[in-house]
């Protein structure tokens, strides 16, 4: 199995994410079937972890299926790599966040986090961060972001305006004013 072939052969210290997440193949349940096709997604948040990954599960794959005579075909489709927040933009954002609304309303995580995201690639040209915005309501039931009920209270986009804005005056006042 993929997954607990990972838990013993990588670095518990550089977490990946394997995820099996469509398995088809086929026409009757009474059958065996000839062919199955499996489809999944990779998570991890260091580069060099990233690049060893299609070679580790097409060695699995071949050992597997070498075990039981069956062939096998490969198609391995790089994704984006992990969002890496510029630390110097981190603590900026970080700092006025705090200064303008306080610590009972920022919330600081103590992990990075192993979605896809395709800011990260805006990330390998400029430097930059990303931060999450709560935007579920207080009043009523909250979904999260991939659910069909996912709503968001417009209201926090107050918020993040400005947070933004707040955090573009003091980066251009160190970086001009020098203060």
């Amino acid at each position: 199995n993929l997954q607990q072939a990972i838990s013993r052969t990588h670095n518990p210290l550089r977490p990946v994410v394997l995820t099996i997440g469509k398995i088809s193949g086929g026409r009757a349940p009474n059958v065996i079937s000839d062919q199955v096709k499996m489809w999944g997604t990779v998570r991890s948040l260091h580069p060099d972890t990233h690049k060893v990954l299609p070679a580790w599960i097409e060695n699995i794959v071949a050992n597997i299926c070498g075990s039981y005579g069956a062939k096998y075909e490969l198609n391995y489709r790089q994704g984006v790599p992990s969002v890496q927040n510029d630390p110097a933009l981190t603590q900026l954002v970080e700092s006025v966040s705090l200064e303008a609304w306080g610590s009972d309303r920022v919330c600081i995580l103590p992990e990075p986090s192993l979605g896809a995201e395709d800011f990260s690639m805006y990330l390998k040209k400029v430097p930059g961060m990303m931060f999450r915005l709560g935007v579920g309501h207080k009043d009523k039931p909250n979904y999260p972001l991939h659910h069909p009920q996912f709503e968001v209270d417009e209201s926090a986009i107050v918020t993040c305006v400005v947070t933004l804005a707040y955090a573009a005056y003091k980066y251009w006042h160190n970086r001009y004013l020098g203060h």
